[in-house]
């Protein structure tokens, strides 16, 4: 469920540099049984997606488009998740963000205006937009679970959060509210012990 009363957290550690990480942590657990999702209706996605130059503004995203991000998010954040636990991936997670990867070029192709010359661009029509997206999303994911900084992809340590961040040092939560969460929820598990 989509609450727009509660306040948005900061990004995590690494979601500022990596669009994929950005993406995985949309659908955000808070206590209290409380969900937000960035990406839960179609203006919701639109917005998301021209804040990060992926959509034009009227891009006019509709629910079924809403739905395939959403699918696509499930995914990485499935590989993310086989990445912590160093597990191996579910196949279909693969699947999804190989085929998203494969669905536009993403190599900038050679234009030439009459006046100002040549130029690269990438082609992506109105009627791609969606397909641009995923597969910027599934190429950004794919750089991330095959670089240097995976190895310091960890999830939250505060419960409920289940977003992703980029450890450095000892750091293990998402932002300053919920490191003091855990330590509250510590604090209190040791003076109830006593």
């Amino acid at each position: 469920m989509e609450d727009p009363t509660v306040a948005p957290l900061p990004p995590a550690p690494g979601a500022e540099a990596c669009l994929a990480l950005d993406f995985a942590n949309t659908a955000i657990a808070l206590p209290g049984g409380q969900y937000v999702d960035l990406l839960g209706s179609p203006a919701s996605v639109n917005a998301w997606l021209t804040q990060r130059g992926l959509a034009p503004g009227d891009a006019g995203v509709q629910e079924m488009c809403a739905t395939q991000l959403r699918a696509l998010r499930e995914h990485v954040r499935s590989l993310f998740a086989a990445r912590v636990a160093g597990v191996p991936a579910l196949p279909a997670a693969v699947d999804a963000v190989n085929d998203a990867l494969t669905r536009v070029p993403t190599t900038a192709i050679l234009r030439w205006d009459d006046k100002a010359g040549p130029y690269r661009a990438t082609v992506c029509p109105t009627n791609q937009i969606l397909d641009h997206a995923l597969a910027t999303i599934s190429a950004s994911a794919a750089d991330f679970l095959t670089g240097s900084d995976a190895d310091a992809l960890t999830a939250c340590d505060s419960t409920p959060c289940n977003r992703y961040l980029v450890r450095h040092g000892r750091r293990h939560w998402c932002s300053t509210r919920c490191g003091d969460r855990a330590r509250a929820a510590r604090a209190y598990a040791r003076r109830s012990t006593r």
